[in-house]
């Protein structure tokens, strides 16, 4: 099964491995991604999807060291070389975009995160200064999250004019979406904090403004539920996440993208709720195969996977063949050049088609 193809709204997926979006931190100029940007994911085009790296949809959206943004035209073109890249080796490609929230500090960014409340997580970040204290941010305006919200929008269209197929909402890991739908990082008392109903608001305004934007069938969310991610406090995650994915449901969204939290009975309750494609992502699972078999049998049309897909660009004929995988090197994960980026090698076959 994870080799038969799937269609996820007009595209036609080869088979239902999911690269899952990792940041790389390589764009070093203006968020612009570079010629080898594009080679990595060119590289990675055999995944049934690619779901790239976190990029922001305004200067304010960013939180660490050269990340891509999709806010300028420079940006598009740089995109658009990606994404020619990934269409001429076949494969498809999805832009994760990304507001940091709260997660950021001046040293990379030369101003104050924003935030749903003004509450410090308690956690650091890597700057050009080594590893810093995340400072208090600076609370969103009614007016300005409103305003986010078109952020996101525009980037959407922005993707699509970089030739993207359809856009994912970073809805996960701590992020600025995620805040929003947090017992102790979102304190207000306007209509985006408060209740169940108006702590997921902010999800729900922001994908239905992308919907507008772009077409529902372009249109995903990750979400993490109660992982603990970046100090997230969600003592109510089982009134939250059912009530955000019912209401996502009803704007027909393409797919939800999800980081498997640690309640499998919540996990479970999201499946049975939502009514399209269904992505699982499984940190707690060890080797591709593990994950596959795990999340296809629990029902899932397609299984992210992250680290292997960094170390091995040629990863569903490893997982076919039952072949060796490289192991990732973390210490080349972030920064620096084509070391720990394009120089994985694929794998060496015999003429016969067997891993040599």
């Amino acid at each position: 099964m994870p080799f038969t193809p799937f269609d996820l709204g007009q595209l036609r997926l080869p088979n239902r491995l999911v690269m899952a979006p990792m940041t790389r931190s390589r764009a070093y100029v203006d968020g612009i991604p570079s010629s080898l940007t594009a080679l990595y994911y060119a590289q990675r085009a055999s995944a049934g999807l690619i779901v790239s790296e976190g990029i922001q949809p305004s200067p304010a959206g960013q939180g660490y060291m050269d990340t891509p943004g999709l806010h300028t035209d420079e940006q598009v073109a740089g995109w658009r070389e990606v994404t020619d890249a990934v269409h001429a080796a076949g494969g498809r490609i999805f832009a994760q975009i990304m507001h940091a929230g709260r997660i950021g500090h001046p040293d990379n960014t030369g101003r104050l995160p924003l935030a749903p409340s003004a509450v410090r997580p308690a956690a650091q970040i890597f700057t050009p200064n080594g590893m810093q204290d995340i400072p208090v941010p600076v609370e969103l305006s009614t007016a300005e999250v409103e305003a986010t919200v078109q952020d996101f929008a525009d980037a959407a269209r922005r993707a699509v004019d970089a030739g993207f197929d359809g856009v994912e909402l970073h809805g996960a890991n701590g992020y600025l979406i995620h805040q929003f739908l947090s017992q102790n990082a979102n304190l207000r008392d306007d209509r985006f904090g408060g209740s169940v109903e108006n702590r997921i608001r902010f999800a729900v305004e922001t994908a239905a403004a992308v919907v507008e934007a772009i077409g529902a069938s372009r249109t995903g969310i990750r979400i993490s539920p109660a992982t603990g991610a970046q100090d997230l406090v969600e003592e109510d995650a089982h009134e939250v996440y059912p009530a955000l994915v019912s209401a996502l449901a009803e704007l027909d969204l393409a797919y939800v993208h999800l980081v498997a939290g640690p309640s499998d009975e919540l996990n479970r309750r999201i499946r049975e709720l939502w009514p399209n494609t269904f992505i699982a992502n499984d940190p707690s699972a060890g080797h591709p195969t593990e994950a596959l078999d795990r999340w296809l049998e629990r029902g899932a049309d397609l299984v992210s996977l992250g680290k292997y897909f960094l170390a091995n660009p040629d990863l569903p004929l490893r997982v076919r063949l039952g072949a060796p995988l490289n192991e990732p090197d973390f210490g080349t994960a972030f920064g620096g050049d084509h070391r720990g980026y394009t120089d994985y090698p694929p794998l060496s076959l015999h003429p016969a088609g067997n891993p040599a």
